[in-house]
């Protein structure tokens, strides 16, 4: 499963999604909207996404991750649009025979989506706002 969404992320049907009777494991990842970053306070965060393209590098990382550990199913869905503190933005949710693939898997996808993806992340503090890994750029999601 592959999801890219305005609408909030269920992790439960996401989980789900990668049950298989031939897994000895599930491992699933949320990230959440936290109330503040590096002291200071966050209102909320908007993510922005080119979506055809995201969807199709999500995809990749999915099948990369499958055939690299042997993993038997990777969903993986992520939220764009306005979050509000406490909300889940991703969910990464990896089904495999063994734990120690499962647990490398899922660190692999979140780095790799993080890197790779166009998904940008922008943060609303109580005393500005900032583009997520664009600091000292004057590039936006728009222009890129």
């Amino acid at each position: 499963m592959i999801l890219l969404t305005r609408e909030p992320l269920n992790p439960k049907t996401i989980t789900r999604s990668v049950e298989d009777q031939g897994n000895g494991a599930v491992v699933t990842f949320l990230g959440v909207t936290r109330n503040q970053t590096d002291g200071r306070g966050v209102l909320y965060l908007e993510y922005e996404a080119y979506p055809s393209m995201a969807e199709k590098m999500l995809a990749r990382i999915a099948l990369e991750v499958e055939a690299q550990w042997g993993i038997r199913r990777c969903s993986i869905a992520h939220r764009f649009g306005r979050l509000e503190i406490g909300e889940v933005s991703l969910v990464v949710a990896i089904g495999s025979p063994h734990r120690a693939q499962a647990f490398t898997a899922c660190a692999y996808v979140v780095d790799r989506i993080k890197e790779h993806v166009p998904i940008w992340k922008k943060e609303f503090f109580v005393d500005g706002e900032v583009w997520v890994g664009m600091e000292g750029r004057h590039a936006t999601p728009s222009t890129r």
